[in-house]
């Protein structure tokens, strides 16, 4: 939850924020300071893109958790959650990552160390996050190679 704070800090924005006023602040900021526009400092070049970096990482990270985006995915989200098996299971601070047997994986925010705790002890654990996790907790699709940090 730390990580979205931050980002939505790093962007200006609240959690009520719609896609298309996220969009346009992320215009906005590469407008501003996108590294090509510095061509004479090398130093300032540098830190341009690294802030573009950072603001680029936040963008699609609340892009990916926006209520539109989650309603957009909606269906094809049901059919994984109710189709395939959890293959693996990683949780760190809040934060609990579910890999499936087609090789998506998506990450949950805000999931208490004793709900992860009942995951790994139930009998079936896809029974107990259709339950308890699928659509209780703020959730972002992730690909394969993003590690939880």
């Amino acid at each position: 939850m730390r990580k979205i704070v931050e980002y939505r800090k790093l962007l200006g924005v609240d959690k009520d924020v719609t896609l298309a006023d996220l969009k346009k602040c992320y215009r906005n900021f590469m407008k501003e300071y996108h590294p090509d526009k510095i061509q004479d400092n090398e130093a300032l070049k540098i830190e341009a893109e690294e802030k573009s970096k950072m603001f680029i990482e936040a963008y699609h990270f609340l892009v990916s958790i926006a209520p539109e985006t989650i309603q957009l995915n909606l269906d094809s989200y049901t059919k994984l959650t109710t189709t395939y098996n959890i293959a693996d299971l990683n949780y760190k601070g809040k934060r609990l990552r579910i890999d499936f047997t087609d090789g998506s994986g998506y990450e949950y925010y805000g999931v208490p160390e004793n709900t992860f705790s009942k995951l790994i002890n139930a009998d079936s654990q896809g029974r107990f996050a259709r339950r308890h996790i699928y659509f209780s907790f703020l959730y972002r699709n992730v690909s394969k190679t993003d590690i939880l940090e």
